[in-house]
């Protein structure tokens, strides 16, 4: 694509459907990612070998699942799902009250083999626990949960116990990750102003919704101390995700395009310097997501769809300097 020189060799590793939210096992082996393929109701867990394409589903097949992600030693995943609950898809959103994020409070975080056997559940409380991220070390996890009454971050042990909560801002804290050497967490945000928009934050959220439109991104320490803003960009930024060197952020944002429409993938500095455009391609780019060794990219597209709307799943070699 004209203009991206940060990628070299894209090519598609998935087809059909929405594919997307790709994220490499730790030793860069595999991918896993969330689909909804043709004819399904509800999306599944798919894990990719991005040499050969073979590609296996490993959720239950039943209810609606979501977020993804490798345990460190690569034989053990994370999910959510709504399975436990109803094998059933829980109901869409209802957008006549605009673009909104379902926020089901049947979903919980789950751990299974690599082959899916040995399902256990690792949240209980009520509410949404989902966006489930591992520490490098495998000694944490961090997860979005609304057992308090509001979308907050917490981390927990690997089998669930000591959780600590590390947000408390009214708002909706999400899609956090470990930095590489487990020190910092980066995540996105929306935090309503007061008054009316913090009550129509409110309301929607007793629904199970969240409307989404201003996400900015933001890093703490993994302790959750020394919070601050990243980006202070306008739009929707959001899907941050860190360069191996742990001094860059990629993520996906619309704050170029004044209708709001276009998501393309950018770079910026953990000091917020050096905001760099890396995808050109018009519609939607976004869930970039760096190789444990920074030579590859993978991402979300509906780029070379032919019309339709489905989104894929897409990887370039990385070119650090072009």
């Amino acid at each position: 694509m004209e203009g991206e020189v940060h990628l070299s060799d894209v090519r598609q590793l998935t087809s059909g459907g929405e594919n997307a939210e790709a994220y490499w096992a730790f030793d860069g082996s595999q991918l896993i990612y969330q689909a909804r393929k043709p004819g399904a109701e509800c999306d599944q867990i798919y894990v990719l070998d991005p040499e050969s394409g073979d590609t296996r589903m490993v959720s239950t097949g039943k209810g609606r699942t979501t977020c993804s992600y490798f345990y460190p030693s690569g034989n053990e995943i994370l999910y959510s799902s709504t399975h436990h609950h109803n094998a059933a898809c829980p109901p869409n959103p209802d957008f006549s009250m605009g673009y909104v994020w379902p926020v089901y409070e049947t979903y919980d975080v789950f751990a299974s083999n690599l082959d899916g056997s040995g399902l256990r559940q690792l949240t209980t409380e009520e509410g949404y626990d989902a966006e489930a991220t591992f520490s490098p070390a495998g000694d944490r996890i961090v997860f979005t949960s609304a057992r308090d009454g509001d979308l907050e971050l917490y981390s927990m042990a690997p089998d669930g116990s000591d959780v600590i909560r590390l947000t408390d801002r009214p708002g909706y804290d999400g899609g956090a990750f470990y930095s590489p050497d487990g020190s910092k967490i980066i995540w996105r945000a929306h935090y309503p102003g007061e008054g009316p928009e913090l009550e129509d934050y409110r309301r929607l959220l007793s629904q199970g919704l969240l409307r989404p439109g201003e996400l900015e991104i933001y890093i703490m320490d993994a302790d959750g101390s020394n919070q601050r803003q990243l980006t202070q960009l306008g739009g929707a930024n959001f899907a941050p995700y860190w360069h191996p060197s742990g001094e860059k952020i990629v993520f996906s944002s619309n704050h170029h395009d004044p209708d709001g429409r276009d998501f393309e993938i950018y770079m910026i500095n953990v000091d917020g310097s050096g905001l760099t455009r890396i995808t050109y391609s018009e519609g939607f780019d976004g869930f970039p997501v760096f190789s444990p060794d920074g030579q590859h990219l993978v991402f979300g597209s509906n780029r070379n769809n032919g019309g339709t709307s489905d989104t894929n799943v897409f990887i370039g070699e990385w070119i650090e300097n072009p």
